[in-house]
C-alpha cells in the first residue's frame, strides 16, 4: 500500500496536516474562550473543530472503495449535518435569566470554530486562517469599539451588585447613578447567588440612561462596601 493509494484514499500525510491545522486554530479559538472563563473553553472548542475537519475528510474520501458505475455519492451531504449538528450545542450553551440572554457569543463562536474545522478539512487552509484572524479581530478590536457607541436613554442597562448589608451602601449606590443621569426602573434580589459572607447581598439593578456604564460600574466599585459589581454584557456572575 503505497503513498499515492494513501493520499486518494483520505489517510495520507496532506489529511494530516489539514487535521493538524484545525486542532491548531481550534485550539487559539477555545483558549480566548478559557482565558475569559466562558461556559466553552479550550477542550470543547478544540473538540469541535477538530472533529469538523475530521468528518469533512470522512465525507471527502469516506466512500471511496464504494464508488463505481452505478453508485454515485454527494460528498456535501455528511459535510452538511455538522451546519446542523452544532446547532444543538450552541442552543445549549444559552440560556435566559430573567430578560437577560447569555451565551450568544460562545455559542456563535462554537459555530465558528466548526467552520474552521470543515474548512481546514477540505483543504481550504487559506480561509481557516483568515476566520480565524477574523475572530480574535472580533473579540479584540470590536468589542472596546462597541463600548464606545452612544446608548439611547431607552435601552435598559443591567448591573450585577454584591454589596455588605447594613452600611446604607445601596443608598450610596442609587446617589451616584442619578447623579450620573440614571434611573432605576428594578431593583431584585438574585436567589441563585452564594457567598460565604452571611451579611453579603446580591442584586440585579436595571438602570435607564444615556451615561458611560464602565464609568459608572469604576466608579461603584470604589464606594466603601461594595464587594462585586459588573455588567450583564460580560456574562456577569458571581460565585
Amino acid at each position: 500500500m503505497g503513498l499515492p493509494y494513501l493520499e486518494l484514499s483520505g489517510q495520507g500525510w496532506r489529511q494530516i496536516g489539514e487535521l493538524v491545522l484545525a486542532f491548531v486554530l481550534s485550539a487559539a479559538i477555545g483558549a480566548e474562550r478559557e482565558v475569559r472563563q466562558k461556559s466553552a473553553g479550550l477542550r470543547t472548542h478544540t473538540s469541535v473543530g477538530f472533529a469538523a475537519a475530521l468528518i469533512m475528510i470522512v465525507s471527502k474520501y469516506g466512500f471511496f472503495d464504494v464508488l463505481g458505475t452505478h453508485v454515485a455519492l454527494d460528498p456535501s451531504r455528511v459535510a452538511a449535518q455538522i451546519v446542523s449538528g452544532i446547532g444543538f450545542i450552541g442552543a445549549g450553551l444559552i440560556f435566559i435569566r430573567r430578560d437577560a440572554v447569555r451565551g450568544l457569543t460562545t455559542a456563535a463562536t462554537i459555530w465558528l470554530t466548526a467552520g474552521v474545522g470543515m474548512a481546514a478539512g477540505a483543504g481550504l487552509w487559506l480561509l481557516a486562517l483568515v476566520v480565524t484572524a477574523g475572530h480574535f479581530a472580533t473579540m479584540y478590536l470590536l468589542a472596546p469599539l462597541a463600548r464606545l457607541l452612544p446608548v439611547s436613554k431607552l435601552t435598559p442597562s443591567r448591573l450585577h451588585l454584591r454589596y455588605t448589608e447594613g452600611r446604607g451602601v445601596l443608598r450610596q449606590v442609587m446617589e451616584e447613578c442619578t447623579r450620573r443621569g440614571f434611573s432605576l426602573s428594578e431593583l431584585s434580589i438574585d436567589q441563585q447567588s452564594t457567598s460565604r459572607d452571611p451579611r453579603a447581598i446580591t442584586v440585579w439593578v436595571s438602570l435607564h440612561g444615556a451615561g458611560s456604564i464602565p464609568q459608572l460600574i469604576a466608579t461603584l466599585s470604589e464606594i466603601d462596601g461594595v464587594l462585586a459589581v459588573a455588567g450583564h454584557d460580560a456574562d456577569a456572575s458571581f460565585p
